[in-house]
């Protein structure tokens, strides 16, 4: 069922409904094994999958912890979880210290990368990419785990063609994507070596209304300035539905590992994208460039047959985003860089 209500008027209804579990994910985490533990978890969609997590949790009457791993620079954050049942747990991942102090766990969600920044100093991506999956893979040997990808290991593919599928071969540009390949195979490797089971998600762009595609894109019209649409079209997803697929895929970890594609059903128009916005504001828009025949874009058609479709559309997303900054609710200063097409990040 789509949503019809009306968009988030403050930042606690808008973590409430990013972390309201559905039945299916009820159900999914009752039938798992030992504590959750996420690494990464102080990042943009790290606090809201944990709490989604306990909530599910307590939903379906499992008596397991969530521990959420991080360094957490904003103590204020940390508290606020461990004021929903969520337990934070201060570590610095990429530091010299012995993971073996990290709470044990029958499931784990690996969050944690390097993205930004990364062009200038490509050996933080390769470290946290790459190098601290294989250590955590040898502290988890036995736990699921669920990897946090992206669609960035695909190359750019025709527009008309509708996405790279999971099957299609890979083409990463740029240390961070080529590290992020990296991650996927050592964590490749730990399933082959050792039996863990593994899914990797892909994912597109997560939509939380305080970040995201949209955002850039919204800003940019509201403040008058020109929308590059040289990179013309692009995946997006509810952050909500995103932080659930991921969860759920603990149930398909496999030593095969299980590969995912998770992004929305719709290719997505920036030059749409950014009319509507003008639109809603009672504005114009002005455009910079020509839409490229190629962009990064991702099917997802297994993730939606397999979970189900977003319950939140495209369209109702860029309402949302719209009635988010004509209120003046916050927002992070933390750009996707979506429109970039040389990996450099």
């Amino acid at each position: 069922m789509f949503v019809t209500d009306p968009a988030p008027t403050s930042v606690a209804e808008l973590e409430d409904r990013l972390t309201t579990p559905s039945a299916a994910l009820v159900e999914s985490l009752a039938a798992g094994a030992g504590d959750l533990v996420v690494l990464g978890a102080g990042g943009k969609m790290g606090p809201t999958l944990c709490r989604l997590a306990r909530r599910a949790l307590d939903a379906s009457g499992r008596r397991a912890q969530v521990y959420a791993v991080s360094r957490w620079s904003d103590a204020a954050a940390a508290e606020q979880l461990a004021a929903q049942g969520v337990r934070p747990v201060s570590a610095d991942l990429l530091g010299d210290g012995d993971l073996a102090q990290l709470p044990d766990g029958g499931d784990v969600v690996f969050m944690v990368g390097a993205k930004f920044g990364t062009s200038s100093t490509p050996s933080l991506a390769w470290a946290a990419n790459a190098a601290l999956p294989d250590r955590v893979a040898r502290r988890y040997p036995k736990a699921r785990i669920a990897a946090l990808s992206t669609g960035n290991v695909y190359p750019l593919v025709p527009v008309s063609a509708g996405g790279a599928a999971e099957t299609d071969p890979l083409g990463p540009v740029g240390d961070y994507a080529m590290s992020c390949l990296g991650r996927e195979r050592i964590l490749q490797h730990a399933a082959t070596t050792r039996g863990t089971p593994v899914s990797v998600v892909r994912l597109n762009y997560a939509v939380d209304l305080r970040y995201g595609v949209l955002a850039d894109v919204a800003r940019q019209v509201r403040a008058g300035e020109p929308v590059d649409v040289h990179t013309g079209h692009v995946n997006v997803v509810w952050q909500g539905y995103a932080n659930e697929v991921v969860l759920r895929s603990l149930a398909h970890a496999s030593p095969e590992v299980f590969t995912l594609n998770l992004t929305g059903p719709e290719t997505a128009s920036v030059r749409r994208i950014a009319t509507l916005f003008a639109q809603r504001f009672g504005t114009s828009v002005t455009f910079a460039g020509q839409e490229a025949d190629t962009a990064l874009l991702s099917d997802a058609t297994l993730c939606h047959g397999l979970f189900g479709y977003p319950a939140v559309p495209l369209r109702t997303l860029v309402d949302w985003q719209a009635a988010w900054l004509d209120a003046g609710l916050p927002t992070l200063d933390k750009p996707t860089k979506f429109a970039s097409r040389d990996g450099k990040f």
